[in-house]
């Protein structure tokens, strides 16, 4: 999926890596699609729940072993 601004958030646990997509999103224009790495198993929780607070849309999530990956587009 094309993705226009990584952030690596592995290692990191709650609530740093919801607070980091946060500003790396704050930082983007609307449209545009954060791609998210993570490590924490709260992980797919948060991010579902940060997508309906936000507005902003969780395109995809997927799960590799212990890693996850997010696609977010920003509002």
């Amino acid at each position: 999926m094309h993705f226009d601004r990584e952030l690596d958030v592995k290692g990191l646990n709650c609530p740093l890596p919801i607070l980091r997509t946060k500003k790396a999103l704050a930082e983007m224009s609307a449209g545009e699609v954060l791609h998210v790495l993570a490590t924490d198993p709260g992980a797919v929780k948060d991010f579902e729940a940060f997508a309906r607070q936000t507005g902003n849309e969780l395109l995809s999530r997927t799960e590799t072993g212990k890693s996850f990956e997010f696609f977010i587009r920003r509002k």
